[in-house]
């Protein structure tokens, strides 16, 4: 039977996608559930799972092609019998043709006055009286492989193995003629697979020397998404950023007290990224208008606080929302963000995941970036900015000591949230971080 492999459903709002790549080609076998094809969206990349069992037919949409929501992409014939024909065509022409195999026929004796013609040679007309007939060659026996040229490297003994390089043959053989490293190549397939898109996208970057050639690169909907977004932020918000510094010393001093204890009990690191997360949270508690939205001419206040948490992805930034961040503890919020960024890298976050949010935190610390001015994410009110730990002189109790200091900073929608509201959210942050019990007593 016949099935249709349309492209699913990835948002309210989505109306296309594209093509990245076909796992799964024509007369290709694939169990139920199992991705045939992935598919980016301008939010996230969606698999299209085989809704049966059974033999891709055919593709009639190639990777690379914009496509509609419901669009047919391909067909496959479903059922385990499916495979059966064509496994019993290749096992009855296998046999025929080794019933077809001529015997090889037995080498003349010494003694004989004429030597038996080579079995696969044909004798041309006019030439058998004319020339001996030559002794049977080496290619009656079985075929043996062209003759390397000196030097030549035999590109399938030393294709390095499927485990070590998540690939298809065609793709690691590329790497391996190319002289590529693998690791040199950023994986967008699913699970860290590398696709033939991100070979050739690697190849495209890699620099000639003398070279002015120019590159068009068609924008993914993913980035042309982010760049809208970014724009509708600059011209539909009044945008203002606030800084202030945090004396990190009092949780490097907690984590590295505890972080034995905490990986003991929950499996997981603590990070800086769970402090943060329950500092913002208290911080929007005392300060409701950071945790508010505008809608046309009304103002929507937030009784939850759902954070995004900007992460690097295997396709650019995109930002997964901790869903009532205030009833989760320190180990869940390292949890969640851990899973966030693991699957942001491989692709595999759910459209629902990046929508929404009532505020949101980006770390660019882990880039080493000392101060920026973070963009919002519409409609939210506000974004807080991370940076980079650094050692400085500071004065404290009148003496200049060493602290261990970052940067923060607050940008913020100016329509909605005063200078002094925005200020006082950042002391409270302050507050809260250098001397995390705070956090614990809630005040």
């Amino acid at each position: 039977m016949s099935i249709e492999l349309k492209v699913p459903s990835a948002g309210e709002s989505i109306t296309e996608v594209t093509i990245v790549e076909w796992l799964k080609g024509e007369g290709s076998t694939v169990s139920v559930d199992e991705t045939v094809a992935l598919i980016e969206t301008d939010k996230a990349n969606v698999e299209l799972p085989a809704p049966a069992a059974g033999v891709i037919t055919k593709v009639l949409k190639p990777a690379g092609e914009v496509v509609n929501v419901g669009d047919v992409i391909g067909y496959m014939e479903a059922g385990d019998a499916a495979a059966a024909p064509k496994a019993e065509a290749k096992k009855e022409a296998k046999g025929k043709a080794k019933a077809k195999a001529p015997e090889p026929e037995p080498a003349p004796e010494k003694g004989d006055g004429v030597a038996a013609p080579p079995p696969l040679l044909t004798q041309l007309p006019g030439r058998a009286q004319e020339e001996p007939p030559a002794p049977a060659p080496k290619a009656a026996a079985p075929e043996a492989p062209a003759p390397k040229r000196a030097g030549a490297i035999d590109v399938a003994q030393h294709l390095p193995p499927a485990e070590a390089v998540r690939a298809s043959p065609s793709v690691r053989r590329s790497l391996m003629e190319h002289g590529i490293d693998p690791k040199s190549v950023p994986a967008t397939g699913p699970g860290g697979f590398i696709t033939h898109g991100d070979l050739e996208r690697r190849e495209q970057q890699m620099p000639v020397a003398g070279s002015r050639a120019e590159e068009r690169v068609k924008m993914t909907p993913l980035r042309k998404r982010i760049a809208a977004r970014l724009v509708e932020s600059q011209q539909t918000a009044a945008l203002l950023t606030t800084f202030n510094e945090v004396d990190m010393g009092a949780v490097m001093a907690l984590r590295a007290q505890f972080q034995d204890q905490f990986v003991k009990k929950h499996g997981i690191k603590l990070g800086f990224m769970s402090f943060f997360v329950k500092a913002v949270v208290e911080a929007l508690k005392a300060l409701p208008a950071v945790n508010a939205s505008i809608e046309g001419d009304e103002v929507v206040y937030h009784d939850y606080y759902d954070i995004g948490v900007a992460v690097g992805g295997g396709r650019g930034l995109v930002v997964p929302v901790i869903r009532n961040a205030e009833r989760l503890s320190f180990s869940q919020v390292e949890k969640v963000i851990a899973d966030f960024g693991t699957r942001a890298k491989d692709n595999r976050l759910k459209v629902e995941e990046l929508q929404g949010g009532t505020f949101t935190i980006s770390n660019g610390g882990i880039y080493g970036s000392l101060m920026s001015t973070p963009i919002i994410n519409p409609p939210q009110s506000g974004i807080l900015g991370m940076h980079a730990i650094q050692e400085r002189p500071v004065v404290k109790d009148g003496q200049i000591v060493v602290a261990k200091m970052m940067y923060v900073a607050l940008t913020y929608d100016h329509r909605l949230v005063d200078g002094r509201e925005a200020v006082t959210f950042l002391v409270r942050i302050k507050e809260l971080l250098e001397n995390p019990a705070r956090l614990l007593l809630e005040v």
